[in-house]
């Protein structure tokens, strides 16, 4: 190997150490991107009604910090009252659980229940996966002055590429090559097309899965069924693995009365994700976004795992990017033609 290329070889080693180091800012920055695609596109709308950008900047932002302030101010107290409810409940509903199992297995032929798995090995792992998810979610909430710092950042960068996004695109597209810039320019624009698409979909699934899952969870009669519902549309911008994690807390609440109550809510959650997932995304997100469900799950476990839980949130908007320049660039300007070419 020549020189050259071990210069290159080297350059590109500390390149990826240095991307890995300053990981977090990125995400934050691509936090910031994304949240500056939707309130553009409210801006752009607006503009379309007739009023000039400046007007539309300051409603738009005017809307969102006082949407922000009333959130503050009327729904998170009381919410953080029923979360805190349903932290103590919970361990209840393990140890429901646990009587279930014991009360099953008394009953149950001696020669089958040796047969299938412990279910006493099952709540153990309930009670282990609930104590990590509150150590990890205490360690979190403990940093407080990260998580605020980190908010302002995320809000300044925001602001910042609302008001003026040109120039941060100019400064991008400048990086490339002069006779490929124009085709960059394309690039981002499909990349802006189809974060739009995905904020759509996701807007929309999240305010059935919220709105649904809360009125079922009344229904049936189930403990806190607003924050279990709050849960529900938070989770709803992961992918598969949301819709899981969702049900567990009012499963184990429902528990707590009867297992008929708990099956009830299987019931609930399952039918709210086949509606959700047949017919309410399709309308928006596949038509202008589509993910093979085998890329998009192994993603969402590479950035749970690298990233945390902002990348997990953050999974799909980067896979709808990433696949949008390989088929742009890779597989349009590079296999394409070199396969007219032969």
């Amino acid at each position: 190997m020549s020189l050259g290329k071990w210069i290159g070889f080297f350059a590109l080693i500390v390149s990826l150490y240095i991307l890995w180091e300053i990981r977090e800012i990125i995400l934050i920055f691509f936090t910031s991107v994304v949240f500056a695609t939707a309130l553009n596109r409210v801006v752009k709308r607006l503009q379309q009604s007739g009023a000039k950008r400046g007007i539309a900047l300051t409603l738009t932002i005017g809307i969102v910090i006082t949407i922000v302030v009333l959130s503050f101010l009327l729904i998170f107290p009381p919410l953080t009252k029923q979360f805190q409810e349903l932290i103590k409940l919970i361990p209840f509903g393990i140890d429901k659980i646990q009587t279930w199992t014991n009360w099953l297995q008394a009953r149950v032929p001696s020669q089958f229940v040796n047969n299938i798995p412990s279910l006493n090995d099952l709540t153990t792992e309930l009670q282990r996966f609930f104590a990590w998810g509150i150590t990890n979610l205490y360690l979190v909430l403990s940093n407080s002055l990260t998580l605020v710092l980190n908010f302002l950042l995320i809000v300044v960068l925001t602001i910042m590429l609302l008001v003026n996004p040109q120039p941060y695109r100019k400064v991008f597209i400048s990086l490339f090559p002069a006779f490929y810039r124009q085709r960059v320019e394309q690039i981002l624009t499909e990349c802006e097309k189809g974060l739009i698409g995905w904020l759509k979909g996701v807007a929309l699934s999240m305010t059935f899965i919220g709105i649904t899952s809360t009125i079922g969870l009344w229904f049936l009669d189930v403990p806190l069924p607003f924050v279990n519902g709050l849960l529900a549309t938070i989770l709803a911008l992961i992918p598969y693995i949301g819709a899981i994690l969702s049900v567990v807390p009012p499963l184990l609440l429902a528990l707590l009365y009867s297992p008929i109550k708990a099956i009830l809510v299987i019931i609930l959650y399952t039918f709210i994700q086949q509606v959700e997932g047949n017919f309410v995304t399709p309308i928006v997100m596949e038509k202008e976004v589509s993910l093979l469900p085998a890329y998009t799950l192994a993603i969402l476990t590479a950035f749970g795992v690298f990233f945390g839980f902002l990348g997990l949130f953050l999974a799909l908007p980067i896979l709808i990017v990433l696949q949008t320049w390989i088929r742009e660039v890779v597989i349009k300007d590079v296999l394409d033609r070199w396969q007219t070419a032969r």
